[in-house]
């Protein structure tokens, strides 16, 4: 069943790839935005192998009312458990079935993490989607250039605008929806003379539902609301036309009320979660050189509170303080020998410190425990060439990193891609890559860690084929990736270990279709075949498991939109996610989710552009779905809100 899946995917895309003549020049397009992503300068998209996916400024503009992990949770091979659930729900990142952990975030091409979580992974709920600019997906394994953590993709969250002119601009956005949910926020920016500035602040807040669920209907759950903000700011000056100095910093806060456990109002539980980011950007860009020197500080601060005396049970209060700190130091140079041939070469600098501080009060007295503040380092050396044709038909791509981190020691990875485009509707390209993953802090050092970790790695093939003409295109891509030294829990001996091993087969598919002017209907459905062998979570006996842990086998989203003439905007989408697995409890087998369809739909009106009112509706017909056992998903949501623009 699943290989006629994957025949018929692949059927769907030959048949669309050559639904057009290629000798009809009117319908030919080439596929040349400009992405930074692939390869950390500026390319066009045309002229890289990478599977790399882009969200621009007018699909965001068409998402108002939707969060930053809603968004993703809609891309080709990415899965946001939590998207779908109340806000402050953790929102765990699967790219193409890879734990989690194994997507690096990246804000304005800077990786950024959270070190004392136990995956170090980033909160998606510290940001707001008013504050994006541009969103780059790279999907694949994209360790050479960007390191750790870097096993399945990599998202870059772009907030910068490039677009600034005149003195003073203004965006301004303001919704309201049920729930009593309030959204607001503000962009200041613009340029004088060789100085160019940026400002915003957002706050969201909301009553919300009940995260956890009520099985039995009857126990009067209450609501689990939402508060938080963001702000930062963009100092850049343009010492010459080749050079630049850019300042920045974000302050993120937000807290949540959402509940401990599954199936378990707790009224008295509450998250708080703030976040500091701050650093510089050194840019020299003229002729054939373009240098890039970053420093970025980050540290995040996690309270977790349970004044449990609506619960009762053992502890009647529990406190939970983690802090952790991060500093990245980058250089890089890119340099264009001519003949096609350029080379990137460059290294990087990490740093990661956490401690905890933990105190619960039972009927037995209080309880103090502490995890000391614990660092770790690793820094890199990475190289790339790049070969681009003089048709720009050809395109390869060939490099490495090593790096050297501050406990386990060294360990390699290496970049081979090639493209090729066989005529300008058309291209066919290639990679084999491999990826690392190093323990996290609390991994190796709490009193559960493992000093002896090693990193997990893995290798990852993929191939494709992408179409591109006027008014239809389409990509899809099969990958193989295989997880080596996995990281993970051992419950016999309640222990880290590098024992998993994960395949992982899959095809991902995008296409977009303009049958009539004004009129995009947009797809893309992904389909992963996973064998994972790691500890049985019903007996700790080493197991095999055909599924992987709340991601689905199948995941499509489709969406049809119309612009009219008048500056009304119509769209309406649905999304399918297939049964997949949860955890059931300690020694329980896992439990079965059903699988479910929703829809949404979004109207907007546009008088010009420095006005735009939208309408959002989500879970247009109130389905109850499950996507995290024992936590509700969202309701029927509807918002409305104006955004103003005012400036060049």
């Amino acid at each position: 069943m699943k290989k006629q899946w994957i025949m018929v995917a692949a059927a769907m895309v030959s048949g669309q790839a050559f639904a057009q003549d290629n000798n009809d020049s009117t319908t030919r397009k080439t596929l040349d935005e400009v992405v930074v992503t692939a390869n950390k300068t500026p390319q066009k998209q045309s002229t890289t192998g990478k599977v790399i996916t882009v969200i621009n400024k007018d699909q965001i503009n068409k998402s108002a009312g939707k969060s930053l992990g809603q968004v993703l949770n809609e891309q080709a091979g990415i899965t946001i458990n939590g998207a779908l659930n109340t806000m402050g729900t953790n929102q765990t990142i699967y790219v193409r079935g890879a734990a989690s952990g194994r997507a690096l975030v990246l804000i304005d091409g800077i990786p950024v993490n959270d070190p004392s979580l136990i995956s170090n992974e980033f909160d998606l709920n510290l940001l707001s989607l008013n504050d994006v600019e541009r969103i780059e997906i790279a999907r694949g394994a994209q360790s050479t250039l960007y390191g750790s953590d870097a096993v399945a993709g990599v998202i870059n969250i772009i907030t910068q605008r490039k677009d600034q002119a005149g003195p003073l601009n203004l965006k301004g956005m303001v919704s309201a929806g049920n729930n009593r949910t309030l959204n607001g926020g503000m962009q200041l920016a613009g340029k004088t003379g060789k100085l160019s500035y940026s400002a915003t602040y957002n706050s969201l807040k909301t009553r919300g539902f009940s995260s956890a669920e009520d099985s039995t209907g009857t126990n009067n759950y209450d609501n689990d609301g939402f508060d938080g903000y963001n702000t930062g700011a963009l100092l850049k000056y343009q010492f010459v036309p080749a050079l630049s100095l850019a300042g920045f910093f974000r302050y993120n806060n937000y807290r949540t009320d959402n509940d401990a456990s599954a199936f378990t109002d707790d009224r008295d539980f509450t998250t708080r979660s703030k976040n500091l980011i701050a650093g510089s950007k050194l840019q020299y860009n003229r002729n054939r050189l373009f240098v890039n020197a970053t420093y970025q500080y980050s540290d995040i601060k996690r309270i977790i509170n349970d004044d449990s005396l609506h619960q009762g049970g053992f502890s009647k209060f529990s406190n939970d303080d983690y802090f952790g700190r991060n500093q990245f130091i980058e250089a890089f140079a890119t340099y264009n020998l001519g003949a096609g041939v350029s080379f990137l070469a460059g290294g990087d600098y990490r740093f990661s410190s956490m401690n905890n501080e933990y105190l619960s009060i039972s009927a037995w007295g209080p309880f103090e425990s502490a995890f000391n503040d614990t660092s770790l380092y690793q820094y890199s050396g990475f190289a790339s060439a790049f070969y681009r044709s003089r048709s720009e038909k050809l395109n390869i791509e060939l490099g490495g990193r090593y790096n050297k981190h501050s406990r386990y020691g060294e360990n390699f990875t290496y970049t081979f891609n090639p493209s090729y485009s066989i005529n300008s509707n058309l291209r066919v390209f290639g990679s084999i890559a491999s990826a690392y993953k190093t323990p996290s802090l609390y991994q190796l050092y709490s009193s559960y860690g493992n000093k002896d970790l090693k990193p997990e790695k893995s290798t990852t093939f993929e191939v494709g084929i992408q179409q591109q003409h006027d008014r239809i295109s389409n990509r899809v891509v099969f990958f193989h990736r295989n997880i080596t030294d996995g990281l993970d829990f051992d419950y016999n001996n309640f222990q880290y270990f590098n024992i998993n091993e994960q395949t992982v087969n899959g095809i991902e598919l995008e296409s977009s279709w303009t049958p009539v002017r004004g009129l995009v209907i947009t797809g893309n459905y992904t389909y992963l075949d996973p064998t994972e062998d790691s500890q049985s979570r019903l007996t700790f006996k080493d197991s095999s498991y055909s599924y992987l842990l709340k991601r689905p086998d199948h995941q499509l989203n489709l969406q049809a939109g119309y612009q009219f003439r008048n500056g009304f905007y119509a769209a309406v989408g649905g999304k399918y996610v297939s049964s997949r697995y949860d955890v059931g409890g300690y020694q329980v087998p896992d439990v079965k989710l059903d699988a479910y369809v929703i829809f949404n739909a979004q109207l907007s009106y546009s008088p010009d552009d420095r006005i735009r009112v939208f309408a959002n509706a989500q879970n247009l017909t109130d389905k109850k779905f499950t996507e995290i056992r024992g936590y509700n998903s969202i309701p029927f949501l509807l918002t409305g809100g104006i955004v103003f623009n005012w400036g060049k």
